[in-house]
């Protein structure tokens, strides 16, 4: 009984807000603070996707339209269209687009992972891709993820085709082939913003303190990069409290490098019941989790951006990744309506950051 009188008080809040055409947009306009989301093209041809993405953010980032298998069918042709299609809606909605992702270990084109290139030949198509397609965005896209995930879990070099399989000519020198990128990346589009994007590194741990430490010593030499990417999938059980807490540090000490801080990819995924259900203490849960995020976010001026890896449950990538034992991550349901995770943003922007504590 007392779960459904909690449900129902939670649609008249939720229906309220949308009755008072109040949206994240609005609420992050006003605190300064891009809300954005990931984005499918195809999914724009429906009228409720479309429509609810460009009521709620202002903000895009295409999931996959703007990746190398994407962009590159075959290494004579670039395929722009998809990415073209999504940024012509954001200009068509006053929305500002995020570039994803230039380099990155996975999601390449069979064409070139099992093209057995030389290591110079692979240097020459990265810097090549880097250029063309920056150039092609030049004044569109405002930022990029430069380079993607390039650090596992201890905060070491991953192995990748870029770093050493075979590499572009740095294999062996940590992050000198990342160093590379970026400046290739800045050469391009000097006034595209320039991020590095990772996993797992949201805290306080190894990977974070290597991301720290590679930030640190390209700002102390004059790389360019402009911003750290904080990914956010975030499974529930997490201690809300030591998120809340260790994310906040964490964006502290990277905006006192002078860096510019985006949640990029954030979600929270509930378990699902046999039935496919959640239980209404897991959404509960989830609302706090979402609220800590943003609050951390919102704790540091230099916290810019906050993106959610897509908006509706309707086609979140949290099912077929867990092989649909997970699921209902993000802030609408798969009917567009607006969940309790939804009220716990909206609630946190429209609190404002002159309400928090800059770091």
């Amino acid at each position: 009984m007392l779960c459904d009188v909690a449900r129902m008080v939670a649609f008249v809040f939720l229906a309220s807000i949308l009755s008072l055409a109040q949206s994240l947009r609005q609420a992050g306009d006003h605190d300064g603070v891009l809300i954005g989301t990931a984005v499918r093209p195809s999914q724009l041809s429906e009228t409720a996707y479309a429509s609810t993405l460009a009521r709620e953010f202002n903000m895009v980032e295409a999931e996959d339209a703007m990746k190398w298998w994407v962009l590159r069918p075959n290494r004579a042709t670039y395929d722009f269209h998809q990415g073209d299609e999504l940024v012509r809606f954001a200009e068509a909605h006053q929305m500002k687009v995020r570039g994803h992702c230039l380099v990155w270990g996975r999601a390449n084109p069979d064409w070139l992972v099992q093209g057995h290139f030389t290591v110079r030949q692979l240097s020459r198509l990265l810097h090549e891709h880097i250029t063309r397609v920056m150039t092609h965005y030049s004044g569109q896209v405002f930022a990029w993820d430069v380079v993607n995930e390039a650090l596992d879990e201890n905060g070491n070099v991953r192995d990748s085709i870029w770093y050493n399989e075979p590499g572009i000519g740095l294999s062996g020198k940590g992050t000198a082939y990342i160093e590379k990128v970026f400046r290739w990346a800045h050469k391009a589009d000097p006034r595209a913003l320039l991020f590095y994007n990772e996993a797992e590194g949201e805290g306080l741990n190894r990977k974070s303190d290597a991301i720290y430490a590679m930030v640190r010593d390209f700002r102390r030499r004059g790389v360019p990069i402009d911003g750290v990417g904080l990914q956010m999938h975030v499974p529930l059980e997490s201690d809300i409290a030591s998120i809340t807490h260790s994310v906040s540090a964490n964006i502290a000490r990277l905006t006192a490098l002078g860096m510019q801080v985006h949640i990029t990819e954030l979600d929270v995924s509930l378990r699902l019941e046999p039935d496919g259900v959640v239980r209404a203490a897991d959404e509960a849960h989830q609302e706090d989790v979402y609220r800590g995020i943003v609050r951390a976010c919102l704790n540091s001026s230099g916290c810019t951006a906050i993106q959610t890896w897509g908006f509706t449950d309707k086609y979140s990538w949290i099912g077929s990744h867990s092989h649909h034992t997970r699921g209902a991550a993000l802030p609408f349901d798969k009917a567009y309506q607006p969940k309790a995770a939804y009220r716990a943003i909206w609630e946190e922007l429209s609190a404002g950051r002159s309400s928090r504590v800059d770091h």
